[in-house]
């Protein structure tokens, strides 16, 4: 038995307890200056609004009959100057950037193109209508609808007239009452049980802990899960933040880059790995990140990584959890915009108050490292989840474009085949097609409207990949291989870098 008195352990443990932790230190922390600002943030928001209907005004004067081309669309694809066409209206959507909810990353990637696909997937019908405080330019004068497009909003509209959008079960309180025993019994076994089984026990169930916190934090940035926003935000913070350590700012912020450039190797985060993993040898060519905004170099270094990865891969999924903090924390401290950002940096000290606190209730520094290791390489069960959805897919180079959505999310994502009692396991991703084609929808419904996607994708001779967590694992390796061996090619030149040469020096 430790020596140490765990009360000071539980009065955390008891602060932890309650989601409004958050929020009552925010508050409590000058209000009048915290209402000052709100009312500054509403001001500029009404400020903001009156000049976007000014300019509707103005532009609804000019667009009466005025047709824009694609040719002409395409042009108004930058930050200052950003144009989107939906349903054949163009709208000037520069100076709205700011207030999207979704982060600037999406218009950004999608500026100068039709968006019809990609909006209905992720608003609501009742988005429809905010459309109308945008400038309107004009209209689309070449505006057409593929087959695939029209099938795939029969479809979303079917589903939405079903309530499958709202029907979101009780999946959200089993996880939680779940989660809720499981980070009681991990407390309680490492302060009061002297066992080290018990402790490895506990550091396994931490793992487990950590992969539903990231399923739920996963459904809450796609849907609320709650009732209400605040409260829906404060179980963000709670469970991704507080619980795991991770931003959820920052993964809304790299999720909603990936699933609008899905397995773009310019400009999905997920498949952009160098010098630590590529998934094609396109990777080598040295391309630019659009999302980190810098040049993804493969020199000597990322050749000899790259070399073994398919050997290399489980253990780096095994410490993958190690990138996710520092991404977190180096987005919370760059210049980029991040909504409520105190808060998200408030949370994170707290998960680095509890976590080394635990740690330091094991007797001995070897079942410290034994703890962190075996609890990290459980949580890293999901990163290989991640991995095996879309990195033996389809990838391409290039920005995503709005009038193939469907046949994007479809070729870049795979499923995973699996009995309903198995879904706690995989979290909805198992279902990774439907999950891109309709990422509003609440994972208790994505096995429902797999059958539907299957059959639109038969009709118009797309791929629906569907295999075993097995086979996916195997494709997966067989993928990494593939590029491995292509990085070995000598012929192949590279910036020189020591290292390289050193470790392939002959004679």
């Amino acid at each position: 038995m430790n020596d140490r008195s765990p009360l000071s352990f539980y009065l955390l443990v008891s602060l932890l307890s309650f989601p409004s932790f958050p929020l009552r230190y925010k508050n409590s922390h000058h209000p009048v200056g915290e209402k000052s600002r709100g009312r500054d943030r509403r001001t500029a928001r009404q400020r903001r609004g009156a000049t976007l209907e000014a300019m509707g005004e103005d532009y609804e004067k000019q667009s009466e009959k005025r047709y824009i081309s694609s040719e002409e669309l395409r042009l108004h694809n930058t930050p200052s100057d950003l144009w989107i066409s939906i349903q054949g209206k163009v709208y000037d959507a520069t100076h709205w950037v700011k207030d999207h909810p979704g982060g600037e990353l999406p218009l950004f990637n999608l500026a100068g193109q039709d968006v019809t696909d990609a909006f209905v997937a992720y608003h609501p019908g009742t988005a429809w209508s905010l459309l109308d405080r945008l400038p309107l330019v004009g209209y689309l004068s070449d505006y057409r609808v593929s087959d695939v497009s029209k099938d795939y909003r029969r479809l979303i509209t079917d589903i939405s007239k079903k309530g499958l959008f709202d029907k979101k079960g009780h999946i959200t309180f089993i996880v939680l009452c779940h989660m809720c025993l499981m980070f009681a019994a991990v407390v309680h076994g490492v302060v009061c049980s002297p066992s080290v089984w018990v402790h490895l026990g506990c550091a396994v169930v931490l793992g487990f802990l950590w992969m539903q916190s990231g399923f739920l934090g996963h459904d809450s940035g796609h849907y609320r899960i709650l009732s209400g926003r605040l409260v829906n935000r404060i179980m963000q913070v709670v469970t991704g933040n507080c619980l795991a350590g991770i931003s959820i700012e920052w993964w809304k912020r790299n999720h909603n880059a990936h699933h609008i450039a899905c397995n773009s190797l310019e400009f999905d985060p997920d498949v952009q790995h160098i010098p630590v993993l590529a998934v094609s040898s396109e990777l080598f060519r040295g391309l630019t990140s659009y999302f980190y905004e810098r040049k993804m170099s493969f020199d000597g270094v990322a050749r000899l990584l790259v070399s073994y990865q398919h050997w290399t891969f489980y253990p780096v999924m095994c410490v993958a959890r190690l990138n996710l903090f520092a991404q977190s924390v180096l987005l919370l401290l760059s210049n980029k915009r991040v909504q409520g950002r105190s808060l998200e940096l408030v949370g994170l000290g707290v998960f680095w108050v509890w976590f080394p606190l635990l740690v330091s209730y094991l007797p001995s520094w070897g079942e410290r490292v034994m703890f962190v290791v075996v609890s990290f390489a459980v949580t890293g069960i999901q990163h290989v989840q991640f991995c095996l959805n879309h990195f033996s897919s389809s990838v391409y180079v290039g920005p995503p474009r709005g009038n193939d959505w469907f046949e994007k999310q479809t070729m870049g994502t795979l499923d995973i085949t699996c009995e309903p009692w198995m879904d706690w396991f995989h979290g909805g991703l198992q279902f990774q097609v439907e999950h891109h084609l309709f990422p509003r929808l609440p994972r208790c419904q994505l096995r429902r409207v797999a059958p539907l996607v299957r059959e639109l994708c038969k009709k118009h001779g797309l791929p629906y990949d569907s295999f075993s967590f097995w086979e996916a694992n195997v494709r997966t390796i067989r993928t990494l291989r593939t590029a491995a061996l292509r990085a070995r090619d000598l012929a192949n030149p590279v910036p020189k870098n020591l290292v390289w040469e050193a470790v392939n020096t002959h004679g």
